[in-house]
């Protein structure tokens, strides 16, 4: 089932939203129209008595690539969505801006003195990539709001110890005593080697956490000599050295060596934004109520739910029950409003081309979600996608068959104006997000 559709009334209140089904009859009674298709929602065309609209929920589980979001009524999850940001493309993008001008500047201003202590930064100050982060969160909780009768917000407030994940030997680990013991290293050992054996690769099987090179042959408890392995793959290794265990793998002994060395930065991410979050949450004059990872995880098995971002999303701070009625999320992928750059470079910095100020052609510009109809040709029919403009009117589409090239204007009908963000409900918006 899809999520639940927002209704607004004839004032732009937004009222409680009902199921798809209700949603299409009053659409076909003409009693509605469309009043948005990302998320969808509905306006009706009539009046209607002031309606005492019931509490929801707008419950976030924040990640460092991909946030879960979803809206709980009650003990009903009505809507759901998972919004992908584009952190590390922001992170490359500056990298190659200041790569360019250090070439530039070398070249047109060698014999300046360096001036590198000319710039202080504010308390609070983060990384743009990390900013852009926080600011999509906060974006979609004020969008949110106009369709929906938000009356709370519960947020994943998890913590990663670095220092404890490195060497949990520099002090006691008491807060992982209890209840929720282990469920924080365990489940980022669960994120970091894909939720599968490292050895066998099985999936879907009861996992164990394993050490790298046995603690009895000089291994230690830091998490980058932990890795996830099913019970069969653990006991026959046992207490052997891992060149000796994997001496006839050797595709996967690189690839367990290069994993068990993998900086936390996706930890480091989270850490950094997640009271900056926090702090602009509680400018919507909300009640924001905070949960840890460990008790989302708790809540999540207890309630025997999937893995998946919006269900994480779901299960944040306290839960006794949960009804989950909608199964198909909504996916967001966060693309940015383009680029100012008028002149574009080589990889050597050298101007190649200028790009025209003009961003809209026929109509449409980059980014909108159109409907195409092509009538002949290899890709005719109908697809609905993300439309890349071209001044001579031939654009392409990301549809979830991959590029559909060429796709004229004529053929073109906007469904959605470009907001910065891309959206589908298949997986066709992570294969193609960075297009």
């Amino acid at each position: 089932m899809s999520n639940f559709v927002f209704v607004l009334d004839t004032n732009f209140q937004p009222l409680d939203p009902v199921p798809p089904g209700q949603a299409r009859r009053l659409l076909n009674q003409g009693k509605a129209a469309i009043y948005r298709r990302y998320p969808f929602a509905i306006i009706l065309k009539h009046a209607v008595p002031s309606q005492k609209t019931q509490p929801h929920q707008l419950k976030i589980d924040p990640g460092s690539k991909v946030t879960g979001l979803a809206i709980v009524q009650g003990s009903k999850v009505i809507w759901g969505a998972q919004l992908t940001h584009r952190r590390q493309q922001i992170k490359n993008d500056l990298e190659s801006r200041r790569a360019i001008r250090r070439h530039r500047r070398n070249r047109k201003t060698r014999y300046r003195k360096p001036r590198f202590l000319n710039r202080t930064r504010k308390a609070g100050w983060l990384p743009p990539s990390l900013r852009s982060l926080v600011e999509n969160v906060l974006t979609w909780v004020m969008r949110l709001r106009r369709y929906v009768p938000i009356t709370g917000i519960s947020q994943e407030l998890v913590k990663f110890d670095t220092q404890k994940l490195q060497n949990p030997e520099i002090s006691g680990i008491e807060y992982q005593q209890g209840e929720l013991a282990g469920y924080e290293i365990r489940e980022y050992l669960l994120h970091k080697w894909g939720r599968k054996c490292a050895y066998c690769g099985n999936q879907n099987v009861p996992l164990e956490v394993e050490h790298i090179q046995p603690k009895s042959r000089g291994g230690s408890e830091r998490v980058s000599n932990l890795t996830i392995a099913c019970h069969q793959c653990n006991q026959a290794k046992g207490n052997q050295d891992i060149q000796d265990f994997l001496a006839q793998k050797p595709d996967v002994l690189s690839r367990i060596a290069k994993l068990a060395k993998r900086p936390l930065k996706d930890a480091a991410a989270v850490n950094a934004t997640r009271f900056a979050l926090l702090n602009r949450l509680k400018q919507t004059c909300l009640p924001v109520e905070t949960g840890t990872g460990g008790r989302t995880k708790y809540n999540r098995t207890v309630l025997g739910l999937p893995k998946t971002h919006c269900l994480d999303a779901a299960c944040v701070g306290v839960v006794e029950s949960l009804q989950v009625l909608t199964s198909n999320p909504l996916l967001i992928v966060a693309k940015g409003w383009g680029n100012r750059q008028m002149c574009t470079p080589n990889k050597y910095g050298f101007p190649t081309k200028h790009r025209t100020r003009c961003k809209t052609f026929f109509g449409f510009q980059t980014g909108d979600m159109v409907q195409a109809t092509l009538p002949a040709g290899k890709f005719a029919g109908t697809h609905v996608g993300r439309l890349v403009v071209r001044k001579s009117g031939v654009f392409e589409l990301i549809s979830p068959r991959g590029k559909v090239s060429p796709v004229r204007h004529k053929y073109c009908k906007a469904i959605h104006r470009n907001d910065g963000y891309m959206y589908g409900f298949s997986t066709f918006v992570q294969q193609f997000g960075d297009a």
